[in-house]
């Protein structure tokens, strides 16, 4: 049975949680700026505290509907996205209200210029859009799809014996062996 948390520590997580920074959560729960690194350090291996912030979490999940199937779709929908969503045929952009709604939640910029030159206006638009390559990381990482992973092959009897015998054996074979020196 756990042992209630106590009223400095349940500060400290409802702290942590919020940013997942352990030293700036002990600042903001009250222990000293100076120990706040150790002591978070401390509090993050207690049962108790762990326990707390597995609750705090869960509710934050329950609260804000954002768990790891709602980060998955967002990716997949930011996966999907494309360019011909929100051009005309012709290559000229639609207006922002056509646009899908996984276009418009996220772009992270547009820049709008009217150029004049004579009697002709020329309009420049360009769209910020999300970094696809880290998308994909995103996604792989997510669905542990080990894309991103280094992996190497590794053949044969893998005992620990084996390995150590290997090592040594590799070991004397690449060993200088000097001359004795004798005392003059």
């Amino acid at each position: 049975m756990t042992r209630k948390i106590t009223a400095m520590r349940q500060r400290f997580v409802d702290e942590y949680v919020v940013d997942l920074n352990g030293k700036q959560a002990a600042i903001r729960a009250g222990y000293s700026v100076n120990a706040a690194a150790g002591q978070a350090a401390r509090l993050l291996i207690i049962a108790n505290v762990q326990e707390a912030i597995v609750k705090a979490k869960s509710k934050r999940i329950e609260r804000t509907k954002i768990d790891a199937d709602y980060v998955l779709k967002r990716l997949v929908e930011i996966d999907e996205m494309d360019v011909i969503d929100i051009l005309h045929g012709d290559g000229s952009m639609r207006a922002i209200t056509d646009w899908p709604v996984c276009w418009r939640r996220t772009i992270s910029g547009l820049d709008l210029q009217e150029i004049m030159s004579g009697d002709t206006q020329t309009v420049l638009r360009k769209i910020k859009w999300p970094d696809k390559v880290k998308n994909l990381e995103l996604l792989g990482k997510h669905v542990d799809v080990q894309a991103f992973k280094e992996q190497k092959q590794l053949t044969g009897d893998l005992t620990v014996t084996n390995l150590i015998a290997d090592i040594s054996k590799r070991n004397a074979e690449n060993r200088v062996v000097l001359p004795k020196m004798t005392k003059k």
